[in-house]
């Protein structure tokens, strides 16, 4: 069995215009949503075998603020060019790529490529994949390599705003 963590990045700031998208840090709301987050999946009890992140500032910031919260160091989370603004086949190849005594791992990026791979990969569809979001998706495989279209199961769909009153 294995287990894949789709996140997307928190919400980004606009704010600073002379910044490159790839620099674009965490709006006010993404810096609030972020622990939020990071503590409903460290909650879950999952053990993360690997973090593998966008090197995009607010995708990064993401996946050490998730990776601290279940006790790992931000020197941890693995920064993969080729997710910034990947398209669901570049996911699927990044994920094919993870050693296979990974079992669960968090891939975490920005859209529309993760919506994308989250409806390539499994049952569950979804129009779009909200702000610091995560879907978590299994697979009864050994190897990453052996993930096919649509065999993936979600086991886990939750947001920011889906405990808000």
């Amino acid at each position: 069995m294995k287990r894949l963590l789709i996140i997307r990045h928190a919400k980004s700031s606009w704010d600073q215009p002379h910044l490159s998208d790839f620099e674009r840090p965490l709006n006010n709301r993404g810096k609030r949503d972020l622990p939020d987050m990071a503590t409903r999946l460290a909650d879950l009890d999952l053990k993360v075998d690997a973090f593998i992140s966008s090197p995009a500032n607010r995708a990064l910031t993401t996946a050490i603020g998730h990776a601290k919260a279940l006790g790992y160091k931000e020197e941890q989370v693995i920064q993969k060019r080729e997710l910034y603004h990947a398209s669901a086949s570049t996911i699927r190849k990044v994920v094919a790529d993870v050693e296979d005594w990974h079992d669960t791992v968090a891939i975490f990026g920005h859209n529309p490529g993760l919506t994308d791979a989250i409806n390539d990969l499994s049952n569950f569809y979804l129009d779009n994949l909200p702000t610091c979001a995560i879907c978590g998706i299994e697979f009864e495989i050994d190897k990453w390599n052996e993930i096919l279209h649509r065999t993936g199961r979600k086991f886990l769909y939750d947001f920011p705003k889906s405990r808000k009153f």
